[in-house]
């Protein structure tokens, strides 16, 4: 069963979404620490984070920043905030969706099944934990650019640099097609199994961030922007013949 922890302050809002949580079979428990939120999440041991902006002591972004540190758990925001920069705040501080206050619970239903079944169930290629029991940890090579799909690392010589989880499928669609155009379609659907609830711009963010993570390697121009088609990855002579 899959255990689903709830930050939301509002003591109303939350019973009603641990209601929600528990008729469609799923285990859930309310945050009660707003001081210091870590112990008991790890303590519960979450496959997915429910997590509002406005809360007591600090707020949302900050908590998502502080799971970030120690966990992969995906993070879906839920706030009253509508504003377009609220929402690319959440993915920018590690976010995986975002979805505005009052709460269509079909659609957060819609949202929360697409991620677990992505993460852990039929469309995830290993376990929980991006491996599979028993077997070596998958690896993408990319004209010497190396991606640890376990371990959400990419590898440039010496130079290492951790992803999140939304960074990693990005990195995963560029390298299994280097040099070859990938529509924006197709990097929507690796990221959301329902693409028609994604905002465009969340993709852009995401590629942003993937795109300075490997500057900070030493690949500063790696992935381009197809205008009209979408991007396409693209390691040059000179890029793998540089030192770190």
């Amino acid at each position: 069963m899959y255990r689903i922890y709830i930050i939301e302050d509002d003591d109303k809002i939350g019973a009603i979404l641990k209601k929600n949580m528990e008729k469609y079979g799923f285990e859930a428990a309310c945050a009660t620490q707003f001081r210091e939120l870590m112990p008991e999440l790890e303590a519960y041991a979450p496959h997915l984070v429910l997590l509002d902006i406005n809360l007591p002591y600090f707020d949302g972004y900050y908590w998502c920043r502080q799971i970030r540190t120690r966990s992969s758990v995906p993070i879906i925001f839920i706030s009253a905030r509508a504003g377009e920069m609220d929402q690319v705040m959440a993915i920018e501080n590690g976010g995986d969706d975002y979805i505005t206050k009052p709460i269509p619970l079909d659609l957060l239903m819609a949202k929360i099944k697409g991620v677990l079944r992505r993460v852990y169930g039929e469309y995830a290629a290993a376990g929980h934990d991006g491996t599979a029991a028993g077997v070596p940890e998958a690896e993408l090579n990319a004209h010497g650019l190396r991606l640890h799909l376990g371990r959400s690392e990419l590898v440039w010589q010496i130079r290492k640099a951790m992803l999140t989880k939304n960074e990693r499928l990005l990195a995963e669609c560029f390298m299994r097609q280097p040099g070859r155009i990938v529509s924006r379609e197709q990097l929507l659907e690796a990221l959301w199994d329902d693409v028609q609830f994604v905002d465009d711009n969340t993709l852009t963010v995401n590629v942003t961030r993937l795109r300075k993570k490997l500057e900070e390697l030493g690949l500063p121009k790696a992935i381009e922007t197809v205008r009209g088609q979408g991007y396409m990855f693209l390691l040059r002579d000179e890029q793998e013949g540089s030192d770190a």
